[in-house]
């Protein structure tokens, strides 16, 4: 990540955001100043402007396709199906830079991070070869097809039913909270092919793939309290999918889902969404005339500490998922811990520093700060609530 640039002489008094704490691989040095020079290019260009959450608001299909021109999109998928067959830990510094420079990641973001990985293990050739070379180019986009109205985080309680027909399936219910939908081509959704079972909630639950332009899907927004449409309730009206677009196999819908979820809930986007404004925070206060009281550099210490702790959990979660693991323990964890963090992130930049949030704002603390507080109520929910993820620590752990 990139360390705050401080010229004040009352940077002695704060700790700098060092990179790297973690040892990582001596070659991944080269990829990650690539991507910063890449990224001040763009900045300089005012291509796009740094912002807090991009990886969910930040939808900008041209620089999808810039990162799809550089080879950084669709990393660790192999080259026959138009990836580049490059290794995990390199997709991760790509994708902490892009984080951390609070650049337009949303387009591509879902696709890249577990579409692709979920289409090499469960998809068929025919499902790879046609999805996985657009993903890389940064020109195919997905959303998530899990929640819905009622159910929550409760994945087991879906009610979206698919029956069989002729030649496919018949698709009828609701998703809701789908990031993306109204841009995506399509999504992974999760239904019952079978009655629900209470003594076996997580049996007959299949996945489909599902192209968001078929006959019978409506997509409605959800628009934010600001007016911003991220969100989206997709709906199914009796909608035919072929059974070339059966995802994996019918009734082990739950166990991909489940390692589905390990990638979502793991990745750097789970600590780092707010860094834009803890790097901006720590700039604020290296400036201020005054030097820094001994609470504050407290305070900013403690974040920076539990960021490199982290980012330690991410890395680690990162190198199970590209042995074929499913971590999901570990990742319930790392989005537990890194959700309440960002939270955190919020707070000390509302109290540390005497400037207002102000949505209005083109650029600057005060924007990063503005972004940070609409979206923070969400942040606890997305990738399931820390409720539900405390349970599955719990379970992991033989507490319940």
């Amino acid at each position: 990540m990139r360390p705050v640039a401080v010229t004040s002489t009352a940077a002695a008094t704060l700790p700098e955001l060092v990179p790297d704490p973690v040892e990582l691989p001596a070659g991944l040095a080269d990829l990650r100043a690539e991507v910063r020079s890449f990224l001040d290019e763009e900045r300089d260009a005012d291509r796009w402007t740094p912002r807090a959450d991009v990886w969910l608001s930040g939808w900008d299909e041209s620089f999808s396709r810039r990162l799809g021109e550089r080879g950084w999109l669709g990393m660790t998928i192999p080259t026959e199906y138009g990836g580049h067959g490059r290794t995990a830990l390199e997709r991760y510094v790509v994708t902490e830079e892009l984080l951390a420079a609070g650049a337009p990641v949303a387009a591509h973001w879902i696709a890249d991070r577990q579409i692709g990985p979920s289409l090499l293990r469960h998809g068929t050739e025919e499902q790879r070869r046609a999805f996985l070379p657009g993903i890389a180019r940064g020109e195919v986009y997905f959303g998530i097809g899990m929640s819905e109205p009622d159910s929550g985080s409760d994945l087991a309680s879906v009610r979206t039913r698919a029956t069989r027909g002729d030649g496919g399936w018949r698709l009828s219910g609701t998703k809701v909270w789908t990031s993306g939908a109204h841009h995506a081509h399509a999504f992974f959704a999760l239904v019952r092919t079978e009655p629900r079972d209470d003594a076996h909630r997580h049996a007959g639950l299949s996945q489909f793939l599902v192209e968001l332009d078929s006959p019978g899907v409506e997509i409605r927004p959800i628009p934010l309290l600001t007016g911003a449409h991220h969100f989206n309730e997709v709906r199914f009206d009796d909608v035919f999918i072929p059974d070339s677009r059966v995802f994996g196999e019918i009734g082990n819908g739950w166990a991909q889902v489940t390692g589905e979820l390990a990638f979502e809930r793991s990745g750097p986007e789970r600590f780092l969404s707010t860094y834009p404004l803890l790097s901006s925070l720590v700039g604020e206060l290296t400036a201020a005339s005054g030097g820094v009281d001994t609470g504050t550099r407290r305070r900013v210490g403690s974040l920076v500490s539990r960021l490199w702790t982290l980012r330690a959990m991410s890395l680690a979660v990162a190198g199970a998922l590209e042995s074929g693991e499913a971590p999901e323990l570990a990742a319930a964890l790392v989005k537990d811990l890194g959700t309440r963090f960002e939270n955190e992130i919020v707070d000390a930049a509302r109290l540390l520093v005497d400037i207002p949030p102000d949505p209005g704002a083109e650029s600057g603390f005060a924007r990063l700060l503005a972004d940070a507080v609409l979206h923070a109520p969400g942040f606890t929910l997305r990738g399931g609530t820390n409720e539900v993820l405390r349970g599955i620590v719990a379970r992991g752990m033989g507490l319940r």
